[in-house]
């Protein structure tokens, strides 16, 4: 990066991450009720036929947040792609967050253990739409 390119990014910040999602209410309530998240905002925007949600952990002034986007007429499913790769969470147990993600229905495609070549314990968890979460343990 050159002098003019830092500069002007000084105090920048990651805003928020966005996902297309085909159900606003049953990403809304995986988010808040699985992972434990606050929706900070939502609106429907009628002459675009679309409704964003936020959420997140914190308020959008101090924390990175998720913006769920629902477009209204989406016929067909989304493809999540090989561009986009997850969302990372910290977690106090994650063994412990499996669990209970996997009696309330959701899909735990890799379960809590140690990541490969190291120690650091990590899990990943899908959203409704298949999105990857991934549960990173605190040490």
């Amino acid at each position: 990066m050159n002098n003019e390119t830092d500069s002007a990014l000084t105090g920048s910040r990651l805003l928020h991450t966005m996902i297309r999602v085909r159900d606003l209410e049953r990403s809304i309530d995986f988010y808040t009720k699985l992972l434990g998240m606050r929706l900070l905002r939502q609106n429907d925007y009628p002459t675009g036929k679309f409704s964003l949600a936020f959420l997140g952990y914190g308020n959008e002034e101090d924390t990175s947040v998720i913006e769920l986007t629902y477009n209204w007429d989406q016929e067909e499913d989304y493809d999540i792609g090989n561009g986009f790769g997850h969302l990372a969470i910290s977690v106090a147990d994650a063994y412990t967050a499996c669990e209970k993600l996997v009696d309330a229905g959701a899909n735990v495609p890799r379960p809590a253990g140690p990541m490969k070549g190291g120690t650091t314990v990590i899990a990943f968890v899908e959203d409704p739409d298949g999105y990857k979460i991934e549960l990173i343990q605190r040490s």
